[in-house]
């Protein structure tokens, strides 16, 4: 893990709330994995003083590229809207636990709502990378916000996509849905990331079903390092319920030792 200063090849907003950010990245020699973030400075300036947590959405090996989905939300994400291609991007990473892809896992399920898309597709693209059949639940307000839809298809991705807008994105349904692509498909394991609602729903089925799951959590981080404990979540242990810090001991976890209150 170090700090990189990448060069920004381009910045454009994709919808009405969400950003795309693709980099250079053939300074990055550590292995980068899938449910990994980096922590970036969103200014130059001194505010704001905080780095914020972005998850992988897609590296590309070939070209040497790293990219970025963020929701603009607040005012570091709303002043990394301001950066152009051919500036410098200050990234601390890569940062975390990432996906574990099982060895005898040849079909997986993801289920992700909102900006938990983003980090989940990187987990598809490594997936389809090593013949392993994905069948994926997007979750989002509108059809605008399916921003990784079309790309986990051109990849081969099964992408069922479910919205607010079109009615289909409660719980009961979400849950019929995932019952029914059980019982039509051989799945091994379960990764989500994105809503909470959907994690605990998820978390009862793969329970219920003897499925091994994971699980990448969204938190606010102030060092992002394990030093500050500002994103500290509970974990079931065989002790009894432990904290642990999700930047440091996740963000991915196994979905059955979260305590998703």
């Amino acid at each position: 893990m170090k700090v990189n200063k990448l060069e920004v090849l381009s910045n454009v907003q994709v919808s009405e709330r969400y950003w795309h950010m693709k980099l250079e990245a053939s300074s990055i020699l550590e292995p980068v994995k899938p449910g990994q973030f980096f922590n970036i400075k969103c200014a130059e300036a001194d505010s704001p003083f905080l780095r914020r947590p972005f998850s992988i959405y897609r590296m590309n090996k070939a070209e040497k590229t790293i990219e970025f989905l963020y929701l603009m939300k607040g005012q570091g994400t709303f002043k990394l809207t301001d950066v152009v291609a051919g500036e410098k991007v200050d990234m601390l990473g890569p940062l975390g636990e990432g996906f574990t892809l099982g060895k005898t896992w040849d079909t997986v399920l993801l289920l992700a709502r909102g900006v938990g898309i983003a980090t989940l597709a990187a987990l598809a693209q490594e997936a389809v990378e090593k013949h392993v059949k994905c069948i994926a639940i997007l979750s989002a307000r509108t059809n605008n916000d399916l921003l990784a839809a079309e790309m986990l298809q051109g990849l081969g991705v099964q992408v069922i996509k479910v919205t607010e807008e079109d009615g289909t994105s409660d719980v009961s349904n979400v849950h019929r849905l995932i019952e029914q692509l059980l019982i039509e498909n051989d799945i091994k394991a379960t990764f989500t990331c994105g809503s909470k609602r959907l994690s605990k729903l998820l978390q009862k089925i793969s329970k219920n079903h003897g499925l091994p799951g994971q699980i990448a959590l969204e938190e606010h981080m102030g060092c992002a390092m394990g030093v500050c404990y500002a994103c500290v979540c509970d974990i079931k242990e065989e002790n009894g319920i432990n904290s642990v810090r999700v930047c440091k001991e996740g963000p991915v976890f196994n979905l059955e030792k979260v305590v998703l209150g």
